[in-house]
């Protein structure tokens, strides 16, 4: 309850500043309808030549745009700005403020920077990926519900454990934006069924950036495309990744010397 607490009270704060400056709402308000309609756009062009993608129906791809919207905009959220404010805390030493608060520092950088307009891109993926499942119609069950759910979970933890392992490396390389900036570039071809590229992309966007856990999984979840051992294999791989970027934020900070060094 602590947390939520943290959380609501971090979202607070981020709500009041960004009040102050509200043409930043129509901005990206804006920009989410561009970057949508120009996804549904593409998806319009395609279709018009095939039935199918990478054995992906329209109404299925559809769902999978609205899938990459509502992860995306859960990243811009709080991931991404969270991440990024860690980064610049580390190279100017303002860590020093967040490592003498009474709370778990770890959970503390992740929280306490939200971008609130995010939440744009979080409601247009939920339209686009309803309007998608009433066209599907009654295929979709309450399993797949659940698996799908589960899916988002584990494709959310993966992705947050990503994310907080390359911010780590802050504490050892001065610039690790770039680093960022590929993984929101390789995040792209997300809106696309992973079956589309050739296998070695595939691999790349499975295991070395993990795109398809947290858009193409959660999507097969919804069209039953997704398997047992699939299903399990991401559960084990966000405990395990969970786990892996816990221990490496704590060897990151036994690097850091503060801003009085």
């Amino acid at each position: 309850m602590s947390y939520l607490r943290l959380l609501a009270a971090f979202f607070r704060v981020s709500l009041r500043g960004e009040l102050a400056y509200r043409v930043n709402f129509f901005v990206q308000l804006f920009q989410s309808a561009l970057d949508l309609g120009m996804s549904l756009g593409g998806l319009a062009v395609v279709f018009s030549f095939t039935d199918t993608l990478g054995g992906w129906r329209p109404d299925e791809v559809l769902a999978l745009v609205g899938v990459y919207f509502l992860v995306g905009g859960i990243i811009g959220l709080m991931i991404q700005p969270g991440m990024e404010e860690f980064i610049e805390s580390v190279r100017d030493g303002t860590l020093d403020f967040t490592l003498t608060k009474p709370e778990d520092a770890q959970l503390l950088v992740t929280i306490r920077r939200v971008d609130i307009w995010k939440l744009i891109d979080i409601l247009m993926g939920v339209i686009v990926l309803g309007a998608a499942l009433a066209r599907l119609g009654g295929s979709i069950g309450l399993g797949e519900a659940a698996v799908f759910i589960l899916m988002l979970v584990a494709g959310g933890f993966i992705i947050y454990s990503f994310w907080l392992i390359l911010a780590t490396l802050s504490f050892w390389f001065v610039r690790v934006e770039n680093i960022l900036v590929i993984f929101q570039s390789m995040y792209e071809a997300g809106r696309w069924p992973i079956s589309l590229y050739p296998g070695w992309l595939r691999y790349g966007l499975t295991f070395v950036v993990p795109v398809a856990f947290a858009v193409t999984l959660p999507a097969e979840a919804l069209t039953s495309r997704l398997s047992g051992w699939t299903l399990l294999g991401a559960v084990a791989l966000a405990a395990v990744l969970l786990v892996i970027s816990r221990g490496f934020w704590r060897l990151g900070l036994r690097r850091y010397s503060g801003a009085s060094a």
